[in-house]
């Protein structure tokens, strides 16, 4: 089975027990292309985040091969050398350049780390990494005036969606998605595309704004609170967003709803680097009094062996001699000291003394190979219960407020995967075991009729 025209919908952090179990009666659209087609929970990149997956999913290798472990990764071994990610650091394929080469008109619309535009066979408008739209940030670069237009307006992302305003925080989600697939809905109706990407971001946005309003397993729950349907009825939205895309596609057209992980709730953070300084590893050259950055606190480097960065998940780094510019380990050294930090990181318990159940991989035991300049340990704290927070000054090991502004989820392992058509038959049916987020380019291109590259990390499912 051959398709002339794929349509894929990337939702950001949309959640396999929401859409597929909790709200699936109250999403039609989404329950009608499951019920035609398959689809199976998606098993996330390590890390789960929204940088590196797309690119992963997008060409089908993980973020060792891409040298990319999250929205910002060091540029070398100094400690400040850091760089965001951009589209010019992936140096493989992505599904639009396979089509692209193969003549097929694309039209890519803000697909993460694809700024800045790069060309291509059709039209792309780059993603919420974006620096703003001051930016140029389309291809071709005639394209922005028309979507500065139709949109009055273009956003790229949900301003500040870290915040105690959730009555404002809601509408900025509204209407950053409407803008964003009103867009989506005039590029399907003026351009003669056979191969269209579009990812929404307001779905993990309105997750880290409104999880614990939702959730009854959230510390943070109440129940009756005023906000307590404010996820489901983005949801709902998104669903009826998703059928205007639909009617705009010929029934024969392929059609892939995905996203890049999922979400979950958040029990609290671990200070990574308070629990280094504690555990000895991590020598400041003055204590703050106040939460500070870890970037804008003094360090002692040559009292230091390691130190973290904040976030979803947690990056270890080691303090290497001859590798850091005032490295305390002895190169000899360096595997022992990591599997002692293993060690101390995945015994860390919870205020009660309970262990939280951590765990720290190195890269090398996650990746096909490991390019770039990777962390020495990749951490996830109380398998992603809890976030990382790499602020010092925090007062203890322990936090129930997030570093950067109130945040209500974490990432979880598993994203969606729905496979099936606008209309026609679908080329599979049914539930599916769990899908790999690699396996995702491979089979859109089998579909397509495009042969399959050699090299790639997933394997088509058709």
């Amino acid at each position: 089975m051959r398709f002339a025209k794929l349509l894929v919908v990337g939702l950001d952090s949309a959640a396999p027990a929401l859409v597929f179990d909790r709200w699936r009666g109250e999403l039609p659209v989404l329950a009608d292309l499951i019920a035609r087609g398959a689809h199976g929970r998606l098993a996330s990149t390590h890390p789960p985040i929204t940088v590196p997956a797309w690119t992963a999913m997008a060409s089908s290798r993980d973020p060792g091969e891409l040298g990319c472990y999250g929205f910002r990764n060091r540029r070398d071994h100094s400690y400040d050398g850091y760089a965001f990610a951009t589209s010019a650091q992936v140096k493989v394929p992505r599904l639009w350049d396979w089509f692209g080469q193969a003549g097929l008109h694309t039209v890519v619309l803000g697909v993460p780390q694809t700024y800045p535009p790069s060309p291509v066979h059709g039209e792309m408008v780059t993603c919420f990494l974006t620096p703003s739209t001051q930016s140029q940030y389309t291809h071709p670069p005639e394209l922005k005036a028309e979507v500065e237009r139709v949109t009055d307006g273009y956003v790229l992302d949900v301003d500040d969606f870290r915040t105690a305003d959730k009555e404002g925080l809601l509408r900025r989600v509204y209407a950053k998605t409407g803008k964003h697939l009103g867009l989506a809905k005039h590029l399907l109706r003026t351009r003669p595309w056979d191969f269209f990407m579009v990812v929404e971001m307001g779905v993990d946005r309105i997750h880290h704004g409104f999880w614990s309003y939702m959730d009854p397993a959230h510390h943070k729950y109440e129940a009756e609170n005023p906000f307590e349907s404010a996820i489901r009825d983005y949801y709902r939205y998104v669903d009826r967003e998703l059928g205007e895309l639909l009617s705009l596609c010929p029934a024969e057209t392929l059609v892939a709803v995905v996203s890049d992980h999922g979400a979950k709730k958040m029990d609290g953070g671990i200070c990574f680097n308070e629990w280094l300084q504690r555990a000895g590893y991590l020598t400041l050259g003055e204590k703050p009094t106040r939460p500070t950055p870890i970037a804008r606190v003094p360090i002692d480097w040559v009292r230091t062996k390691a130190w973290g960065d904040g976030g979803y998940y947690g990056r270890l780094f080691m303090n290497v001699r001859g590798r850091e510019p005032s490295g305390t380990i002895d190169p000899g050294d360096y595997e022992r000291v990591r599997s002692e930090l293993i060690a101390g990181i995945e015994s860390i318990a919870d205020p009660q003394g309970r262990n939280i159940g951590s765990k720290a991989y190195r890269p090398e035991e996650l990746y096909r190979t490991v390019n770039g300049v990777a962390p020495d340990l990749m951490v996830y704290f109380g398998d992603l219960d809890w976030r990382s927070v790499g602020a010092v000054g925090m007062g203890g090991i322990h936090t129930f407020e997030n570093d950067t502004g109130p945040d209500e989820a974490n990432h979880d392992w598993w994203g969606i995967f729905v496979l099936s058509t606008a209309g026609a038959e679908a080329p599979l049916r049914g539930a599916l075991p769990d899908v790999s987020i690699y396996d995702v380019a491979p089979t859109l291109l089998a579909l397509m009729g495009l042969a399959v590259p050699d090299g790639l990390a997933g394997r088509s499912l058709h």
